[in-house]
């Protein structure tokens, strides 16, 4: 009997975590997710699956996050009628998360095609609606931690607490090969696994003596070093009065899930302990409010919260759930914070407060986690001088600070004592949900560790591998994209930066005549490409 899976998503690249698993009796999936980053790589969420969705039999999600389960609703349009098994935190954050994604896609759609029939260009149609949204977060059936169940024929699955976010599971798994083996293949999906000692969560929870492990990469390169809840507020009201003392209003990109809610948590300790003066705090994010809410419904399953989430509700705090009363915060010019999604600015209201905030070197913007290549959020982390937001060319005067002290993620020392932890590992473990630094770091560690070299993999996107044979079938040819196109920054992203310095370049040109000189040489260039 073969087993084969396919990497659908999360392979070379950090976002569109999606593995398809084909046997004799069936196929599924794990995770099915939207990827993020270049225009480039968003693109693939608007192309046809590697797959046949209406051959799946059911999916299984590792956590609520998007670039996970952003998916789903594409999928079901695409004529999947199956259970998608989760866990229940995972169930409760979807109802709103992928109505709200759909939401996202349809605005965004309207806001392109205006500039589109401007530009003469056809219409562009959302991946899917709020209403797809919401009959996918309906096909979720909840399945508790540490449970068996048998979600389709020769499949058994159990959830184990990966302490990422809420409800975030890894999954093992255990295949029928159908021959004359007594014992079933063994697999376990890592999803994205959290620090030891995280806020909120336990530490992470998996089994050992597997198969198989595909375990995630995000941090394969990094290392952070342990820093207890008291020295992470510490670091945190430090950024908040330098920022203050610029005499402008500090702005937070925030993941709605998760980051939104240590972030809050932090700052309500600190403001209650006098560590860092009241504050007038805007939630400037309608599916943070919801996600903080849904995090109070379930402080009894969570550490660190008590009293039904009053962390949560500090007085200082305002939820702004209108879009008049988002715009009502442009009134004031210094001394409150806004914390508004998406994380890496590519959505939501975080980018008008950054189109109305980055000019006004008063400011401070904070980047509180991971930015993708190519994403708003990466290119202000790099230090660009101009960005582009909704067409227009926005001078970055504001302060930029980052802090790595909220990461979901395990870091490159903790992603191998995980891996050392599941040993015995009899075949392989495959690294996916990185980028080539953090591939190749990790690789390089676990091979000079536990692991033999050829016993650890780093497959491409639409890699397929025979779990049963141990065979690899890499195309010729790339399916849907090229390596160097999953992982870097596209050439959309270089047309953005061209256009801002060509503009600065005129801008700081002496005369008239000088920039007709500059204008004359670019023409001449773009002919001799001709």
């Amino acid at each position: 009997m073969g087993i084969r899976m396919q990497f659908c998503g999360a392979a070379g690249t950090v976002t569109g975590s999606c593995y398809w698993i084909e046997h004799d009796r069936g196929a599924f999936l794990v995770d099915c997710g939207m990827f993020q980053g270049s225009k480039t790589l968003k693109e693939l969420n608007y192309g046809e699956f590697p797959f046949r969705p209406t051959a799946l039999d059911f999916v299984l999600l590792t956590h609520a996050h998007i670039d996970h389960s952003g998916l789903l609703p594409k999928l079901m349009r695409a004529g999947f009628r199956g259970k998608v098994y989760a866990t229940h935190g995972t169930k409760d954050l979807l109802a709103f998360m992928l109505p709200d994604s759909g939401y996202i896609q349809e605005t965004e759609v309207t806001f392109l095609n205006r500039r589109n029939r401007q530009r003469g260009l056809d219409p562009v149609t959302p991946i899917y609606t709020s209403e797809d949204g919401e009959a996918a977060a309906k096909q979720i059936k909840p399945i508790d931690y540490q449970t068996w169940f048998e979600p389709g024929p020769s499949v058994r699955a159990r959830f184990w607490n990966a302490g990422h976010i809420l409800g975030s599971a890894s999954i093992e798994l255990e295949l029928q090969t159908g021959d004359n083996e007594k014992r079933a293949l063994r697999l376990l999906f890592s999803g994205d696994i959290g620090p030891d000692h995280k806020l909120f969560h336990p530490d992470p929870e998996a089994p050992n003596h597997l198969d198989y492990v595909i375990c995630e990469a995000t941090y394969g390169a990094r290392r952070r070093e342990p820093l207890p809840p008291n020295d992470r507020r510490k670091a945190l009201a430090k950024v908040v009065a330098k920022s203050f003392s610029r005499g402008g209003v500090l702005v937070m990109p925030a993941f709605s899930v998760e980051r939104t809610q240590e972030l809050l948590a932090d700052l309500s300790v600190l403001m209650s302990d006098g560590a860092i003066k009241d504050r007038l705090l805007f939630l400037d994010s309608p599916l943070a409010i919801k996600a903080t809410e849904t995090f109070a419904a379930h402080a009894g399953n969570l550490e660190d919260v008590s009293d039904g989430g009053a962390l949560f509700r500090h007085a200082s705090f305002h939820f702004t759930r209108t879009v008049e009363e988002s715009k009502a915060i442009n009134n004031y010019e210094n001394g409150v914070i806004i914390i508004a999604a998406s994380g890496m600015c590519e959505a939501g209201r975080i980018r008008h407060h950054l189109k109305h905030r980055l000019w006004d070197e008063k400011n401070t913007i904070l980047l509180t986690g991971y930015q993708a290549p190519g994403t708003l959020g990466a290119l202000l982390e790099a230090g660009k001088k101009a960005v582009r937001i909704q067409g227009e060319d926005i001078k970055v005067n504001a302060a930029i600070e980052t802090i790595d002290i909220y990461s979901g993620h395990v870091d490159a020392d903790g992603l191998v004592e995980w891996v050392t932890a599941r040993q015995p590992i009899t075949r392989a473990v495959f690294l996916t949900h990185g980028e080539e630094e953090g591939l190749a770091a990790l690789r390089e560690r676990l091979t000079s560790g536990p692991l033999e070299p050829s016993r650890v993999i780093i497959p491409r996107l639409d890699d397929k591998f025979d779990l049963v044979s141990g065979v690899m079938d890499r195309p010729a040819e790339p399916q849907r994209l090229p390596p160097e196109a999953v992982s870097a920054p596209d050439w959309h992203n270089d047309l953005a930066q061209l256009s801002l310095d060509m503009r600065s370049t005129l801008n700081e040109a002496a005369d008239e005549r000088a920039r007709k000189i500059i204008l004359r040489r670019i023409r001449r260039a773009l002919e001799n490409d001709a």
